[in-house]
C-alpha cells in the first residue's frame, strides 16, 4: 500500500507538470501569470511565435504604442530605434543571444535577444545594465514630439495658441507667414492676427473672422475654430475666401434671377430639398391671389398647396383625407419632372401648373394662365367642326390638298364617290395615293397626270377645269382651284347625263359644250 500511494502521488506529480507546461505553452499575455516576468524589467516573452508574457512595463508600453501583441508589432516598436535586420531576428536553427544597439550614437540603449529552443524572449537594457523602460519612454515621447513638430511645420492652415492672459503663446509657420504678410513684422504675443469677438468661441463651432491685408481689394475671409486643452487654448484658421465668392456669386445669381422672373406672366414656385418656398416671383402673387406675408414666411409645399385649394385654385380634392397622399404623389412625379396637369378652375380660368426637378433635391412649379389659349382652341375647334359641317352638306365632293400634297380636308361626297376613307388610314393619304385610285376608278385620261403637277407646283397657279369619265359611264365635271398657303381645292360634281328631248320641228340636239 504504501507503494501504491507513492506511485499515484509520483504520476499526480507527473500529470500537474505536463498539465502546467501545456498551460504555459497555451496561455495568451493576460492569463500566463505562471511566467511573469520580474518587475522593473522591459521584457517580451514569446514561444512558438506567440507572445504569451510581458513585463508591466513592456506591456504598459506596447498597449500605448497601439501596436499589436504579436511579433510583427513588438519588433515595429523597437524598428526604428535599434538597427534590427530584415526578416528574422535570430537564425531560426540556431540558440544564443543577440545584441542591438541604437541607431542613435547618444543613445545608450541595447535591446537583447535571446533565443532557447521555441522561446524567444526580448529585453530592453541601457548600456550600464540597467532596465530600458525609461529609455524607451523618452525615446517615444522624442520621436512623438518630432512627428508633431513635422506636421505643425507643413500644415498650410494658421495654427496657435493663446494663453490665459489672452496674449499668442505659441504659433506654426503658416500663421508667422500670413502675420508677416498682414502686418509686415514679425507675430507679437499682444497683437493678433485675428481678433475674436466676445463671447470666447465654443469649442468646435467655428467662427467666420475677416483680416485686411495691405493694397487687398477686399477682406480676406477665415473660418476660426477654437480647441480647449489642459495647456491653454488652440485655434486654428482655414481660408474661406472660395465659400463666401460662391455664396456671393448665389445671391447676385439669385437677385438676377428674381429680376428676370419678375417680367414673366408664368408664375415661378421654387421649393427647396426640405419642401421650403425659397423662390417665387411676382406672377405667383398674381395667378394665385397669395399674399406676400404669407410667400415670404417660406411655406412648406404642402401648406402652399393647401392654401390653393382654400382659394378654389385649384381642383377640390373627391377625398380630403387622401389630400396629403395627392400632394405626396405630386411631388414624387415633379422629382422625376412627370408632373403636367390642366387646372380647369370655377371661375372659368384655366391653369397649366408643371413640375420640374432642380439641382440638389429643389423642385419648381410654373403655373401659366392658358384660358386665352383654351378659349382661341376651342373657338377654332368650333370653327373647323362648322367647316366640315358645310363640307358635308354640299352637293359636290371636295379634298383640298396641302402644298406638300397631303390630303388634308375631304367630305363624305368625295369619299363616297371615289370609295376611299383617309380618316381611317394610318400614314398620310396623298394626291399620288388620290391619282391611283381615280385611275382604277376611270378611264385612262391625261387630266390625272395635270392635277398632280398642279398640286406639287410651288409657281403662281390659276384655276381650271375638266371632265372625266367613271368606267362604269359616269361623266364627272372637275374644278380646280388654287387657295392660300399653296393649297388646292378639287371639287367633283357629277354630270346630268339625260338627255332632254326638244320639239320635233325644232331640228335641233342638245350637246355639251368640250
Amino acid at each position: 500500500m504504501p507503494f501504491l500511494d507513492t506511485t499515484i502521488a509520483l504520476l499526480a506529480g507527473i500529470a500537474t507538470a505536463i498539465l502546467a507546461l501545456w498551460w504555459t505553452v497555451r496561455s495568451p499575455v493576460k492569463s500566463h501569470k505562471s511566467m511573469k516576468l520580474e518587475d522593473g524589467g522591459f521584457s517580451f516573452l514569446f514561444v512558438d511565435g506567440g507572445l504569451v508574457d510581458a513585463s508591466d512595463e513592456a506591456e504598459a508600453m506596447l498597449a500605448t504604442s497601439g501596436e499589436k501583441s504579436d511579433w510583427d508589432g513588438v519588433t515595429r516598436l523597437f524598428k526604428n530605434r535599434f538597427n534590427l535586420p530584415e526578416g528574422e531576428l535570430m537564425p531560426p536553427n540556431r540558440d544564443g543571444v543577440e545584441y542591438f544597439s541604437a541607431r542613435d550614437a547618444a543613445d545608450n540603449g541595447v535591446l537583447e535577444v535571446r533565443k532557447s529552443g521555441n522561446r524567444i524572449r526580448i529585453d530592453l537594457f541601457d548600456k550600464d545594465q540597467s532596465p530600458g523602460a525609461s529609455g524607451q519612454k523618452l525615446y517615444i515621447m522624442k520621436e512623438k514630439l518630432e512627428t508633431l513638430s513635422h506636421a505643425s511645420d507643413v500644415t498650410p492652415i494658421p495654427v496657435w495658441q493663446v494663453a490665459e492672459n489672452g496674449t499668442v503663446s505659441w504659433f506654426n509657420p503658416a500663421y508667422e507667414k500670413l502675420y508677416r504678410t498682414v502686418f509686415d513684422q514679425d507675430p507679437q504675443p499682444g497683437l493678433p492676427l485675428f481678433r475674436l469677438p466676445e463671447p470666447k468661441l465654443e469649442p468646435g463651432r467655428t467662427r467666420r473672422v475677416p483680416i485686411n491685408p495691405p493694397n487687398a481689394r477686399s477682406s480676406v475671409w477665415f473660418d476660426v475654430q477654437r480647441a480647449e486643452t489642459r495647456v491653454g487654448d488652440f485655434y486654428s484658421a482655414v481660408d474661406a475666401n472660395a465659400i463666401v465668392r460662391a455664396e456671393a456669386a448665389q445671391r447676385n445669381f439669385v437677385q438676377t434671377l428674381a429680376k428676370t422672373f419678375a417680367h414673366l406672366t408664368i408664375g415661378l414656385a421654387i421649393f427647396d430639398d426640405n419642401r421650403q418656398l425659397v423662390l417665387f416671383n411676382p406672377a405667383v402673387i398674381d395667378l394665385t391671389g397669395l399674399g406676400a406675408d404669407f410667400l415670404s414666411s417660406r411655406p412648406n409645399l404642402l401648406s402652399f398647396f393647401d392654401e390653393l385649394r382654400i382659394r378654389r385654385l385649384m381642383p377640390e380634392p373627391k377625398n380630403y383625407n387622401s389630400w396629403r397622399q395627392q400632394i405626396a404623389d405630386l411631388v414624387a412625379a415633379a422629382a422625376d419632372g412627370r408632373y403636367s396637369e390642366t387646372w380647369t378652375l370655377d371661375s372659368g380660368r384655366t391653369y397649366r401648373v408643371t413640375g420640374r426637378p432642380h439641382p440638389e433635391g429643389a423642385i419648381a412649379f410654373l403655373i401659366e394662365d392658358i384660358s386665352a389659349e383654351v378659349s382661341l382652341t376651342r373657338k377654332f375647334r368650333a370653327e373647323l367642326e362648322l367647316s366640315q359641317s358645310v363640307l358635308e352638306h354640299l352637293g359636290s365632293a371636295v379634298a383640298v390638298f396641302s402644298s406638300n400634297g397631303v390630303l388634308t380636308v375631304s367630305n363624305e361626297a368625295f369619299r363616297d364617290l371615289w370609295n376611299m376613307d383617309p380618316d381611317n388610314s394610318f400614314a398620310e393619304v396623298t394626291v399620288i395615293d388620290c391619282m391611283r385610285n381615280w385611275q382604277d376608278h376611270s378611264k385612262a385620261s391625261p387630266v390625272w397626270g395635270e392635277l398632280r403637277d398642279f398640286v406639287l407646283e410651288y409657281t403662281e397657279k390659276s384655276s381650271w377645269t375638266a371632265e372625266v369619265e367613271k368606267t362604269d359611264g359616269t361623266v364627272i365635271d372637275l374644278a380646280v382651284t388654287p387657295l392660300a398657303t399653296g393649297a388646292t381645292l378639287v371639287r367633283f360634281d357629277i354630270e346630268d347625263t339625260a338627255t332632254l328631248s326638244e320639239p320635233e320641228n325644232s331640228g335641233q340636239d342638245l350637246h355639251r359644250d368640250t
